[in-house]
């Protein structure tokens, strides 16, 4: 067995960041299927959670990959108030390279085998497009296009609970709500950061981008000739001088060792899952003085939307739940701030809280 095998292992039998209740390797070498399916938790409903398509370096990462994500689910879920547990699958390899109908069709046989206990949606990786094809094999699918019984981009929402998360962070921090004039750096510009930056600059603020693809970047600097400035990376980004808030909308482990020391900003708020690279990073920003809005609270709106979806989508109705993520958000700095402990932490509690009174009612 090797080391990074024994880690996953260790991590899902005995670590406090385990505790999974199933995970179920998947492969169907016909089409070239390899994906990982992980359930945390089912204590307040069926988990639900996106299934993320990426080019892992090994199986072992995408293993850590989807336990990690899993368990991130079953906290987004329970501060979003959902009467769902948290999941989350990732298929292994380049998706402009090896998706096709066969795998994705293949895919859906496997959530369907679930009978229910996981309800998936999109990633990193996969689209609206993708959940129509996987729906053909598993109703329990989420994320379709509004002309498949769908309610189409979860990001529209995701975003829009970010620029909340945003608002309750200036609110906390500087009395006022507003957004207007600050300078805010988003790193990544995909699904949910071009949305994003359409909140900012109609609030008024200066907004800093960066994205790995040129392509990104280039459609944000045309739809904003002016207010958007973009720099080469986010190891630039994070040291651009006068940023109040830094978001990071691109994959996980954005705060970490080198990053913290290096932020000029004072607010962390951006839409990417498993921010913290590690335990001890949130005390870190604590003590540098910076408030961190904890991730999965702040980029619920798509899991939101989806949620809805399984009960006869309504637009209207989600973006009014989206829009309470300010009022959880403020009320988790208040938590913080009550018991001496960073955000994150009190996000945590309030979260395992839920699940545990949903465990206890069984």
């Amino acid at each position: 067995m090797t080391d990074v095998t024994h880690g996953v292992l260790h991590t899902l039998f005995h670590s406090d960041q385990g505790g999974h209740e199933q995970v179920v390797l998947c492969q169907d070498r016909a089409s070239g299927l390899k994906a990982v399916i992980a359930i945390h938790s089912t204590a307040l409903g069926p988990a639900l959670g996106g299934t993320r398509f990426y080019p892992y370096a090994t199986e072992e990462e995408a293993v850590a990959d989807a336990l990690n994500l899993a368990r991130g689910m079953s906290y987004k879920n329970a501060m979003a108030g959902l009467d769902h547990g948290g999941g989350k699958a990732v298929i292994i390899g380049d998706p402009d390279r090896v998706k096709s109908e066969e795998l994705l069709l293949a895919y859906g046989r496997f959530v369907a085998s679930l009978g229910g206990r996981y309800v998936t949606a999109c990633d990193v990786g996969t689209y609206v497009a993708d959940m129509d094809v996987v729906a053909r094999e598993c109703r329990w699918t989420t994320g379709r296009s509004p002309e498949n019984g769908g309610a189409g981009d979860s990001s529209v929402l995701t975003a829009f609970g970010v620029y909340q998360g945003m608002r309750a962070s200036a609110q906390h921090l500087w009395g006022d709500p507003s957004l207007r004039g600050r300078k805010v750096g988003i790193a990544g510009v995909g699904k949910v950061g071009h949305h994003l930056v359409e909140h900012l600059r109609a609030e008024g603020a200066e907004v800093v981008i960066t994205d790995v693809r040129e392509d990104a970047v280039g459609r944000i600097l045309a739809a904003h000739p002016e207010g958007v400035t973009a720099v080469a990376d986010t190891a630039t980004l994070i040291r651009v001088e006068g940023l109040d808030i830094y978001a990071p909308c691109a994959l996980g482990g954005a705060l970490n060792d080198d990053t913290v020391p290096a932020l000029t900003a004072t607010v962390v708020c951006g839409a990417a899952n498993n921010q913290l690279a590690h335990p001890g990073v949130e005390k870190d920003l604590a003590d540098r003085g910076i408030l961190y809005a904890p991730d999965y609270v702040v980029n619920a709106g798509g899991v939101i939307q989806v949620a809805d979806e399984l009960h006869g989508f309504d637009f209207d109705r989600c973006k009014a739940k989206a829009a309470k993520i300010y009022d959880t958000t403020l009320a988790i700095f208040a938590r913080a701030k009550t018991d001496g402990i960073p955000p994150a932490a009190a996000a945590d509690r309030i979260a395992e809280q839920r699940m545990a009174e949903a465990r206890g009612s069984l």
